[in-house]
């Protein structure tokens, strides 16, 4: 989890290049949870794809259609269904007869902490990109990277001709991604993460935060932050006996904002199911945990 909520001081609604054949625009939604806002990508020059266009926010969908500069519209790409990243997908297919291609649909009850991350039910993709897939215009490739962890349906998209990678919010530029259950799976999470560790990408570009220029150190460290924090788990109910999420996230999360608790606890039961799955720890019927 990141530390408490500073929003930097980065434009909202203006093209910003960051290589030859990737610009961005900042959708005017900062929170907690957001950082600084969703970032959506403009990938091209003469003929572009658009990635994770954002919130259905009116200003933003202008930017959009600015940025675009009547440039002819390949796709429409959405790396997964939170609310933050996928609803201006449609009405910026109707203004540029774009098709939406991407992540799966993937619409469930929202008990998390977070009211910006609930699923899109209105998301409605014109074709769903399995792994390895691609969708290319002039100079310009991207394939799509299964990622399953943050959401089951999560996607990462590879600029092959930059050896970029486009990831969403499974690897983010400023904090680490909240698994929340039942969608969120830190099991899968993981092998995503060993999946990236093993790639060859040279940038990565997240849907929050600053491009990332060493991005097997950043897995790397997310990774072990996140045995890290297992092992804390495992300690605390070693030390403390059966014991409740918000206890454990009182201790192992001090100096975080607290508006953050109710993610760090969803990330932490996260946890447990996975060490549940591997024998380590069990649940009681009381919402309490322990070691097995």
């Amino acid at each position: 989890m990141a530390t408490p909520f500073d929003p930097a001081d980065l434009p909202t609604g203006v093209l910003m290049p960051l290589s030859p054949l990737v610009a961005r625009v900042l959708a005017p939604n900062p929170s907690p949870f957001t950082y600084t806002g969703t970032q959506t990508y403009v990938v091209g020059i003469e003929a572009v794809a658009v990635i994770d266009p954002g919130p259905a926010d009116p200003d933003h969908l202008a930017a959009l259609t600015a940025a675009i500069a009547g440039r002819s519209v390949v796709a429409i790409l959405c790396t997964h269904t939170h609310r933050d990243h996928s609803p201006a997908a449609r009405p910026l297919s109707d203004l540029t007869g774009a098709p939406v291609i991407g992540c799966a649909p993937l619409t469930l009850e929202d008990d998390g902490p977070r009211a910006d991350a609930a699923f899109d039910a209105d998301y409605r993709p014109d074709r769903v990109l399995v792994d390895g897939e691609q969708v290319s215009g002039p100079g310009w490739t991207l394939e799509a990277v299964a990622t399953p962890g943050h959401t089951s349906n999560h996607l990462c998209f590879a600029l092959l001709e930059e050896k970029a990678l486009f990831t969403g919010d499974h690897v983010m530029g400023w904090s680490t991604s909240v698994i929340s259950p039942p969608d969120g799976d830190m099991s899968a999470y993981m092998r995503s993460m060993q999946r990236l560790l093993e790639r060859d990408d040279v940038i990565y570009y997240p849907a929050h935060g600053e491009p990332i220029e060493t991005p097997q150190r950043l897995v790397r460290g997310m990774m072990g932050h996140r045995k890290q924090r297992e092992g804390q788990i495992l300690r605390f109910l070693e030390r403390n006996g059966d014991s409740a999420i918000p206890d454990m996230v009182a201790e192992m999360y001090k100096g975080v904002d607290p508006r953050l608790y109710d993610a760090a606890g969803r990330s932490v039961l996260a946890h447990l199911i996975d060490l549940d799955g591997r024998g380590l720890v069990a649940p009681l019927e009381d919402g309490r945990w322990q070691t097995r």
